[in-house]
């Protein structure tokens, strides 16, 4: 195993004083299975890609990130062509990190790396699956998105195999894994989120092997981290808007309901006051770029309008955080351990409100909740028929690790790793054929 060597390198890193210049090292590239150099049979090896390169077409090419296409982001995948889905979601993420890890002299690919891959470990229908996964997987250590997406990169997807013959995932470079890390440590009371599960320790800990002990993330995944949430806010609001939920106009002019929406993002999503919440609001609103969206007719001109604000939008937050981090780094190449990202307080504000936008005028709008209590009885009673059925009804990679666990609580975690893997529609159908006559 790459991990258990030690040298300079790992002296380095463990003293987390690594300076802005310093190139990435031999132990940054270290996979957690040794691989033999890969033989194209056609180019010089210096026309070779590099090892974080290799990491970002491995996630490309995944199983896991294909099936991206059919899961849900905040609207149900495939009900309207225009609406984004997780694939499209983390194509977004990826070129807005890639982007902004660059100019901080982070590893591109790195970056990229860990914007494609930090949803392959969602669920069907995105966080109200994930929800009724974590209840339903209590027995197992609970299910969270992000810890599954390490399961995911590191023990699901078929790439390499370690020696006794059990996968290894996508064994990537230890600095991409890193970098995927938007949550690295195991679940303890208190949190909701974390980004292990007990069973995944050893991986876990090779890959935080020079890490701060305080549980800091590297730079590319707090890159990573940032631009998940610029996409999140302002794509969402932009699908908001153009299926009709968001309404600018109306709200701009309604002092009540635009209080409501404080209330509901100091309490979802920002530290900030309702009342500091609502300053920032009205200036927003205010803000002349807003002004062709009061009215929104889903005409060319109408389009054009919002794109431009969603251009707008993402380009000030991704430069409020570069030149924040910058100011308090200075120069230089900036890299895993040499520099945290900074966000100002006014553009995390400002990125709270139009993630409350997609969740008060989208996410809660009338009617959702029976659709999403139809979706958490589907895999209530797909987990449990599978329990029943066992390895007869698995998928073959699922199938022997079932027929390999040594007890319920495992044999559990297989199920649910089953379950997580399908896309919206396959939910949909394996409920119907091994469930369908589950009580309701």
């Amino acid at each position: 195993m790459a991990g258990d060597a030690r040298g300079a390198d790992l002296r380095r890193r463990s003293s987390a004083d690594t300076g802005p210049a310093e190139a990435l090292t031999s132990f940054d590239q270290e996979r957690f299975v040794d691989e033999p150099p890969k033989d194209t049979r056609t180019l010089p090896v210096d026309a070779e890609r590099n090892q974080f390169q290799r990491d970002r077409a491995r996630v490309l090419h995944s199983a896991a990130f294909r099936r991206l296409a059919a899961k849900t982001q905040v609207h149900t995948a495939g009900t309207d062509d225009f609406l984004r889905t997780r694939l499209t979601h983390s194509l977004e993420v990826a070129q807005i990190g890639r982007e902004m890890g660059a100019r901080l002299g982070c590893d591109p690919d790195i970056v990229d790396t860990a914007g494609l891959a930090h949803d392959l470990g969602h669920p069907p229908f995105g966080h109200n699956g994930e929800d009724a996964l974590d209840e339903i997987a209590q027995a197992c250590g609970g299910f969270e998105g992000n810890a599954q997406t390490l399961r995911v990169l590191t023990r699901l997807e078929a790439k390499v195999l370690r020696a006794d013959g059990r996968s290894a995932g996508l064994n990537l470079t230890r600095a991409s894994l890193d970098a995927c890390a938007k949550y690295p440590w195991f679940r303890t009371p208190g949190r909701r989120k974390f980004g292990v599960y007990a069973d995944d320790a050893p991986v876990f800990a090779w890959l935080r092997e020079g890490a701060p002990a305080d549980e800091r993330c590297c730079l590319e995944a707090q890159v990573m981290d940032w631009a998940d949430d610029v996409a999140y806010s302002v794509h969402d609001v932009e699908d908001g808007i153009h299926g009709g939920y968001i309404r600018l106009g109306s709200l701009r002019d309604d002092n009540v309901e635009r209080a409501l929406l404080c209330a509901d993002v100091a309490e979802a999503y920002s530290t900030e006051s309702a009342t500091d919440l609502a300053a920032v609001l009205d200036e927003l609103l205010s803000d002349p770029v807003f002004a062709p969206l009061y009215v929104y007719d889903g005409s060319h001109r109408a389009l054009v309008a919002l794109k431009q604000v969603t251009s707008v939008l993402t380009g000030r937050f991704v430069a409020a955080a570069v030149r924040a981090t910058r100011a308090a780094a200075g120069p230089g190449r900036l890299q895993r351990y040499a520099a945290d990202l900074i966000v100002p307080r006014r553009t995390r504000a400002e990125c709270a409100l139009l993630k409350g936008l997609a969740l008060r005028y989208v996410m809660r709008r009338p009617g959702g909740e029976q659709r999403y209590e139809r979706q958490r009885r589907i895999l209530v009673e797909l987990v449990g028929a599978l329990v029943e059925r066992g390895d007869s009804a698995l998928d073959a990679v699922f199938a022997p690790m079932w027929r390999a666990a040594p007890d319920d609580a495992a044999r559990l975690r297989v199920v649910i790793d089953q379950v997580a893997s399908l896309t919206d529609p396959a939910a949909v159908a394996w409920h119907g054929r091994l469930a369908g006559d589950a009580p309701r």
